[in-house]
């Protein structure tokens, strides 16, 4: 195979040696790849034939995770607002439960965009004031004056700008999602339980957005509560898995399965002496107390549930006193 010439730089001084030269034998496999790479050709959604806003709404909607603003449940779409026409979409933190309000428009972003955005944030933050809000714009061309003229108030106002960019493969259309402005974030607020219970899921859902082991370590917790007499069960919402006893949720424990080898257990109630003790005596993996809606965060894992396992019925008894005082 012929060689490829290639001029050796001096890393060190930042200036090319044009007496030095290297040969490199470049593997077939490397010119193969090379060759594949190449610039996509981009198209407009707005002029494209086929494409209408609703399609791209229902992208987002089966997968908001590419959005790139946290890992959301989808919680309505073309929700109906008093008398100001329809939210495009409506998602939910599944962690925080901050809710995101989400306006979509093809082409270029114009004032009655911001103003319908604007308008269905507040709305539903006054009507679940709850949660915290955040209104998001997308859009295909975001300008400079629209990011100008939000910045003056973006430190009142939590909003999220993203532009939506499209590009052609073959007969297909990719889309990327690009976040120019960020939110302004307000903190957490407690999870209510009457929106809890309308989005209830099952087993196989956490199974796919947690893993096995992960839902294998949530099994193993509920089985050291119910070491203490208790016949606690299993509830399932697309926000968390609960505990329930005959039915009822279990109101200060929160389950969080994660993808990889941990769950995060929360606590909901005030902070007290007891459970700080308990907590450093035994050297659980604290993610911090959060003040904004009073809870006990802990990353738990197979070694936490076999050699803190006594530590753990510490923990919930302390929490369920402490809850109910």
């Amino acid at each position: 195979m012929d060689g490829y010439e290639f001029q050796v730089i001096n890393t060190h001084k930042g200036c090319f040696l044009p007496d030095q030269k290297v040969v490199c034998n470049l593997t077939p496999k490397y010119e193969n790849f090379i060759n594949k790479l190449f610039k996509p050709e981009r198209v407009s959604l707005r002029e494209h034939p086929e494409i209408t806003e609703k399609l791209i709404q229902d992208k987002i909607a089966e997968d908001p995770s590419i959005l790139g603003i946290g890992d959301l449940v989808l919680k309505d779409k073309e929700r109906m607002q008093p008398k100001a026409g329809r939210l495009d979409l409506l998602f939910q933190d599944s962690e925080s439960g901050r809710r995101y309000e989400v306006e979509i428009q093809l082409g270029k972003t114009d004032e009655s965009h911001i103003v319908r955005t604007l308008e269905y944030w507040d709305i539903e933050r006054k009507r679940y004031p709850q949660y915290d809000h955040c209104a998001v714009i997308i859009a295909e061309d975001i300008t400079s004056r629209f990011l100008n003229v939000i910045n003056l108030f973006n430190g009142f106002i939590p909003i999220i700008a993203i532009q939506v960019s499209a590009f052609k493969f073959d007969d297909d259309i990719g889309l990327v999602f690009t976040k120019v402005m960020d939110e302004l974030l307000l903190g957490l607020v407690d999870d209510d339980e009457v929106e809890v219970q309308q989005i209830s899921t099952n087993r196989d859902y956490w199974l796919k957005r947690g893993s096995t082991d992960t839902m294998q370590l949530t099994d193993k917790f509920i089985d050291v509560v119910n070491e203490l007499g208790y016949n606690l069960q299993l509830s399932y919402t697309k926000v968390n898995v609960r505990l329930n006893k005959n039915g009822q949720i279990i109101p200060f424990v929160i389950i969080k399965p994660r993808k990889r080898n941990h769950i995060v257990l929360t606590f909901k109630t005030q902070k007290s002496d007891e459970l700080d003790k308990i907590i450093d005596d035994n050297d659980f993996d604290d993610m911090g107390y959060m003040t904004r809606g009073s809870r006990y965060r802990l990353r738990i894992d197979s070694e936490d549930l076999t050699t803190r396992k006594e530590a753990l019925k510490e923990l919930y008894l302390a929490a369920e006193k402490s809850f109910a005082e």
